[in-house]
């Protein structure tokens, strides 16, 4: 759908940089925002598919490539098919109207590049 250049793979590659460079010029800030992230990441009420997909659309809402690509791996991980990541890009879009729905070229790149089934 997208441009299919595997973008997604690249962005996750480039998070990957990116914390590897803050990690060595602060490792304080790096570890407080991983601990961060894992403490509202952790299964509770919601399980860890569940705010994953969450976090698949508030990244479509947020209009940013990058948590699209990171949030939809997760989500595959945590178990999420095709299908239920994009219903919640639906969702999103519902929410967001027709930038949103632009975005949709992301999540359906993702699902393709990152083995969504």
């Amino acid at each position: 759908m997208g441009n299919g250049t595997g973008d997604m793979k690249q962005h996750l590659e480039q998070i990957d940089r990116m914390k590897e460079v803050i990690a060595e010029m602060d490792p304080a800030f790096l570890d407080a925002y991983s601990e961060f992230s894992q403490q509202a990441g952790k299964p509770g009420a919601l399980t860890v598919k569940e705010k994953e997909l969450i976090c698949v659309a508030l990244g479509i809402a947020a209009h940013c490539t990058f948590c699209i690509a990171s949030h939809v791996n997760k989500a595959i991980e945590a178990g999420a098919s095709r299908a239920e990541i994009m219903e919640t890009a639906l969702v999103a879009v519902k929410m967001g109207g027709g930038p949103s729905l632009a975005y949709l070229t992301h999540v359906i790149d993702a699902c393709d590049e990152l083995g969504a089934e």
